[in-house]
């Protein structure tokens, strides 16, 4: 008798199969452990290295921070804000999550934006999307991701239907609509923080700036879009978003 499935495979050869899946699963284990090690490893090097080159930057640390940017970003592990701003620790406040998606309704993003705004005072507010974003790309299918996930895509879902609607996508390859997609999200985003009550009144009486960043996984440049507001725009922003 051949087995039809994979699940009958395995029950119709339990001792290989399993062994098998047992030599998988520790291999994988090992190489996990192996990455976590190393990771040790590299901290040491670098508290010494950084110990010795910059004395005064862990002691600095320790008394307190004063970032004076926000950093709304994505989880993809290759967009670390600080690296690729070649930053320190104490430079950057940071919130990410999947796909950058910032929305009123997430008491998480909100709440950084209210300590950022408020207790550390922050000058800039730095909103950024990145080229092969896979929150995006998998927003662009038809396919069910599953768990929480489809339904924390939807914002990024319906600018792509608003996006289609007026034809942004025509004649557009597949990268070219990823990354018309990356941008309208990016601009929603700085909308959404634009409209924060606590944003509008530290912009009216200290100046504090919000911008829509684009960075580059191929290339490693991070870029500003154009995320202007005419006059027009700003005066009725204030004056129906202004509370207090």
């Amino acid at each position: 008798m051949i087995p039809r499935s994979v699940s009958s495979f395995a029950s119709y050869y339990k001792g290989p199969f399993r062994f098998h899946q047992k030599l998988t699963f520790s291999s994988s284990r090992a190489r996990s452990e192996n990455a976590f090690h190393k990771f040790l490893a590299n901290n040491k090097e670098w508290h010494q290295k950084t110990s010795s080159d910059k004395p005064d930057l862990f002691p600095s640390c320790a008394k307190g921070q004063a970032p004076p940017v926000l950093w709304l970003g994505c989880s993809d592990s290759r967009v670390p804000e600080t690296t690729l701003c070649n930053a320190q620790p104490g430079d950057i406040f940071v919130h990410r999550n999947i796909a950058n998606i910032i929305s009123s309704h997430d008491m998480s993003s909100q709440s950084v934006i209210f300590y950022a705004v408020n207790a550390l005072k922050v000058k800039h507010i730095v909103v950024c999307g990145h080229t092969s974003c896979g929150g995006v790309g998998a927003a662009l299918g038809q396919g069910k991701i599953g768990g929480t996930l489809d339904g924390w895509l939807l914002p990024i879902r319906e600018l792509r239907a608003n996006l289609a609607a007026k034809g942004a996508f025509e004649g557009k390859s597949d990268k070219e609509q990823a990354l018309t997609l990356v941008s309208a999200n990016v601009q929603r985003g700085v909308d959404v923080v634009r409209k924060n009550p606590e944003v509008v009144k530290a912009q009216e009486e200290r100046g504090l700036t919000v911008h829509g960043c684009i960075y580059d996984v191929g290339s490693g440049q991070l870029n500003e879009l154009d995320t202007g507001e005419a006059h027009e725009d700003l005066k009725q922003r204030m004056e129906h978003f202004k509370v207090g």
